[in-house]
């Protein structure tokens, strides 16, 4: 049994918000959970994030990343080698692809492969025109510095 959430009262009393209504109607459609390879997400700072994917024997040839507007794409396919005759292989050698949706003003930082992990370093970097400024308070009163209205009596 499926639940279809109708989002049409946000976009009704709302502006600007078209990219968090998106999010949830993709949130909420069934996808297929990928399991292979396994990764992580770490909060390393309060603006820091890692992703640390394992990859056993693939090497930086092998694997692809691409970083679109919220969007981190990490993919990879191992090259084939003909050693000989696998009696068992128990080491994926499936190619895959991961998409990792972004916040707004999360980049890429850096990438290194290492011990058949490889971790990316996002940061979220808020541009100056959106950060929080404080404004100063001037000490006059501006009402104390006009000139008080004369009223005028008149003569009964």
């Amino acid at each position: 049994m499926a639940t279809v959430l109708d989002y049409s009262p946000l976009v009704r009393s709302s502006v600007g918000f078209d990219r968090i209504v998106d999010l949830l109607e993709n949130a909420s459609k069934v996808q297929a959970i990928k399991t292979w390879p396994p990764y992580d997400v770490v909060r390393t700072g309060d603006d820091s994030y890692r992703i640390v994917v394992a990859v056993p024997g693939l090497t930086e040839a092998d694997i692809d990343l691409s970083f679109q507007p919220n969007l981190l794409v990490v993919s990879g396919t191992k090259t084939e080698q003909a050693d000989g005759a696998y009696l068992y292989r128990g080491i994926g050698s499936n190619a895959f692809e991961h998409r990792f949706q972004l916040a707004d003003h999360v980049k890429v930082s850096s990438a290194k492969l290492a011990n058949g992990l490889l971790s990316v370093e996002l940061a979220r970097e808020v541009p100056e025109a959106m950060k929080p400024r404080r404004i100063a308070i001037n000490g006059q009163d501006t009402l104390a510095q006009s000139e008080p209205a004369l009223i005028s009596q008149q003569a009964a």
